[in-house]
């Protein structure tokens, strides 16, 4: 079986300077880091983005810290409008600015030496039909494969809860549509295996293993899309990592706790003993 690497999400961190970030996971022990490109942490829109995207993949370096690319910046292209515009806008300009950030982010993927590229579909707008959104998503991420196949950066998908691709279901739908493309792959968020998958967290990852390019991971009850620390929600973490690591899965299994910025460090500090014991790697007696 697979040991596997942990590490922790910029998104959880976004009070501190990105290298102040970078230093604290590295003294915690990660294994690396889910960097999400935002106007704090490696903005993909202010100048001099490839010289920037070079001292960052310096520093991991020096630091010793795998990395996975995450575009879930709330704001970075929309001041007003969380997570927009979407791959799924009605306005076909919108759809091509978050297509422009995705292609951007590929290439920062690759020049970081990246496991993973992690994007996700956006809502259905107002009065869109479902085929019509299902088109308009496959259109726009097709410009994107091609950039990460030709990167060789390979595209993991995420389902989100309340987005147009919310389940493993709808991830097959869009290689579907797309024709099974090699790039595509899949992030599995296993706190949203719990809120809303008809099987359990460790089935979601059995029955995703095949797809899996990326891991998050949290706390989460069934039934509500909030990110909780570890111990403050329902998932049974030790047959999670257990059925991870029979997968061979070679990626990070990033901590997602972006609404815990204001205690990143703390949170940073108790997540990686907790998903240590959980998943058999820590020694005895080593603390929680």
């Amino acid at each position: 079986m697979t040991s596997l690497r942990f590490g922790y999400g910029t998104n959880g961190l976004t009070d501190l300077r990105l290298d102040d970030a970078l230093c604290l996971l590295a003294d915690l022990g990660y294994d690396g880091v889910g960097l999400t490109l935002d106007h704090m942490h490696l903005d993909p829109l202010a100048p001099d983005l490839a010289a920037r995207t070079r001292r960052v993949a310096r520093r991991l370096e020096e630091l010793g810290l795998g990395v996975t690319v995450e575009t879930g910046a709330r704001y970075v292209l929309d001041p007003r409008r969380k997570h927009g515009p979407s791959l799924l806008d009605p306005d076909p300009d919108d759809r091509a600015r978050r297509v422009d950030l995705l292609v951007r982010a590929v290439r920062v993927a690759a020049d970081l030496g990246a496991h993973a590229l992690h994007c996700f579909s956006g809502t259905t707008p107002p009065h869109t039909d479902e085929d019509t959104a299902w088109k308009r998503l496959a259109e726009a991420l097709a410009p994107v494969l091609d950039a990460a196949t030709a990167a060789g950066v390979p595209l993991a998908v995420e389902p989100e809860p309340g987005h147009l691709l919310a389940t493993l279901d709808d991830f097959h739908h869009l290689r579907q549509l797309l024709g099974g493309p090699e790039a595509l792959g899949l992030t599995l968020d296993i706190g949203h295996c719990q809120c809303l998958e008809p099987l359990s967290p460790a089935d979601c990852v059995r029955a995703a293993a095949p797809w899996l390019r990326h891991v998050q991971i949290e706390d989460m009850r069934r039934g509500v899309h909030e990110h909780l620390p570890f111990g403050d929600g329902e998932i049974d973490f030790p047959p999670v990592l257990r059925a991870l690591a029979a997968a061979s899965y070679q990626g990070l299994t990033v901590v997602e706790l972006p609404r815990h910025s204001h205690a990143g460090p703390h949170q940073a500090a108790r997540s990686l003993p907790f998903l240590r014991h959980a998943a058999g790697q820590a020694p005895e007696g080593s603390p929680l």
